[in-house]
């Protein structure tokens, strides 16, 4: 009997494999990071055969420390950096050019264009998103205009088009299976919420061919093998990124949130089982599908820098050797001396999307010390998480109680009780923290019936630490205005 589910994580800034066993507790973890490309400002790329290569080492060695085989893993569950875009020849399984990534600003001035034109309002009503190069449709647009001789190799059929998942999935199958998930499908501006299927006015209005797109299957569904690890393993969960997480931090129930602290910071709260519009600049988006069950429903905020800060501080200004030595630093000053860092260096997400924001630090003085800097970092994420929740208690038809919090910065106790002072709401930290690669597993497991059903998944997760709140209203509200005068410097600068 199978004992393992194997969760292929590919992430923005590395590729990860974990083994979970029945209890949802990894047994055995591989990760390696791979380059990201800067061709010019504001734009962000990677290699496609390298994140294909990455994830394949990882999941080798992954099954290799758990001493797994295939035949002790019941499925394989994949996650994914959404939106990023991947262009390949179907003959050949080569990409074209390099993926072209979520962070990536090259089409500002064509959504621009298009809401010029006054189509964001139907475009809103149908994908829940808005105009924004953080989308898929503009990147592909791209590619086909600027790859020579793409657009006319797609009209014919050569090309295949792919968010991240696909792109893993037909590696896997040796280019059997073209596919993608409702997930990932609703965040490309080409798919529909209430039809749950690829829509003809959009991709015209994108200029898209219909058979460059994948399948669009549910997201706990087998629909494919792999034998590249020794035997036959299905294929048989698939979810972009927040929505997995959402799924392993078991948001089941209306009402229920998370918070993933990674590149970016990305919050998620179950909507039910009908998607609803939000009047808060936060983005509508599909959850997840269980088989041919009623799909799940998410009203999202997404921050694009959150541990991208934390990278930066690292490897842009060298002030420390690893990312985990930022709290270490941070906690060298009481506070951040009134110094504010507004980490737009690709522009603001959530409920700003200003796509022409860039990064600023405010508040230096000759006191200033690189912790004070280190500091403003941490709390930035923290701020803008905060007017992401801000926008979204006001949509919610109920005030959110707890947020629950994963992601590899959410090991930070100083970035998560200033969290939770910011926000006034406890933030709540599960024992497991990969929550992303671990609701991937579950979608898998729950496919193949290595779990029973979403109670079992419930049942299984455990609180490992609970910050309530400690900062009084008075000095919440004078932060929080401090922040958003700092943002205000911050807009428009790239225009």
């Amino acid at each position: 009997m199978s004992k393992y589910v194997l969760a292929l994580d590919q992430g923005t800034t590395s590729s990860r494999a974990i083994v979970f066993d029945r209890r949802g507790t990894p047994i055995a973890t591989a990760q390696k990071e791979f380059q990201q490309i800067f061709p010019r400002p504001g734009w962000v790329e990677h290699d496609a055969a390298e994140i294909w290569s990455t994830q394949l080492e990882c999941a080798r060695s992954a099954l290799w420390q758990a001493g797994a085989n295939a035949s002790d893993i019941t499925a394989i569950g994949v996650t994914n950096q959404r939106e990023t875009v991947v262009l390949w020849d179907r003959v050949t399984g080569a990409p074209l050019a390099n993926a072209i990534v979520w962070q990536d600003r090259r089409t500002a001035e064509r959504c621009a264009e298009l809401r010029a034109t006054g189509v964001e309002e139907r475009v809103r009503a149908k994908t829940g998103l808005v105009l924004d190069p953080y989308f898929s449709a503009t990147k592909l647009a791209w590619l086909l205009d600027h790859v020579p001789g793409a657009r006319a190799r797609a009209e014919r059929g050569e090309l295949a088009f792919g968010t991240v998942d696909s792109w893993l999935i037909w590696n896997l199958t040796g280019g059997a299976e073209h596919v993608t998930d409702v997930s990932n499908a609703s965040r490309t501006l080409l798919f529909n919420l209430a039809t749950l299927q690829w829509d003809d006015e959009l991709l015209e209005l994108f200029g898209i061919p219909r058979n460059v797109l994948p399948r669009v299957a549910a997201s706990s569904e087998v629909v494919g093998v792999t034998t590249l690890f020794g035997g036959e393993i299905p294929i048989a969960g698939n979810a972009g990124d927040q929505q997995a997480a959402t799924f392993g931090q078991a948001c089941f129930s209306p009402g229920m949130a998370k918070n993933t602290y990674g590149t970016g910071a990305f919050m998620l709260m179950n909507v039910g089982a009908s998607p609803q519009a939000s009047y808060n600049r936060l983005l509508a988006t599909a959850g997840w599908t269980l088989g041919s069950g009623a799909p799940a429903f998410m009203l999202e905020g997404s921050v694009f820098v959150a541990g991208a800060v934390v990278q930066w501080l690292r490897d842009g200004l060298s002030l420390f050797a690893r990312s985990d030595d930022v709290e270490a630093l941070a906690r060298q000053v009481p506070d951040a001396a009134g110094v504010l860092l507004v980490p737009a260096f690709v522009g603001l997400g959530a409920p700003h999307w200003d796509p022409d924001a860039r990064g600023t630090i405010v508040g230096l003085t000759r006191g200033t010390t690189k912790a004070h800097v280190a500091r403003a970092a941490l709390e930035s994420i923290a701020f803008q998480s905060h007017d992401v929740l801000e926008a979204m208690q006001r949509d919610a038809a109920q005030p959110l109680t707890e947020l629950r919090v994963d992601g590899g910065a959410a090991r930070n106790d100083l970035l998560m009780q200033f969290q939770a002072d910011v926000m006034g709401v406890p933030v709540v930290r599960p024992v497991v923290t990969e929550t992303t690669a671990l609701g991937a597993a579950y979608l898998a497991g729950l496919a193949t019936g290595f779990w029973a059903g979403t109670d079992e998944i419930a049942a299984l997760w455990k609180a490992e630490r609970r910050f309530e709140p400690a900062m009084s209203g008075d000095q919440r509200d004078a932060k929080v205005e401090e922040w958003r005068r700092a943002v205000e410097r911050s807009r428009r600068w790239a225009s």
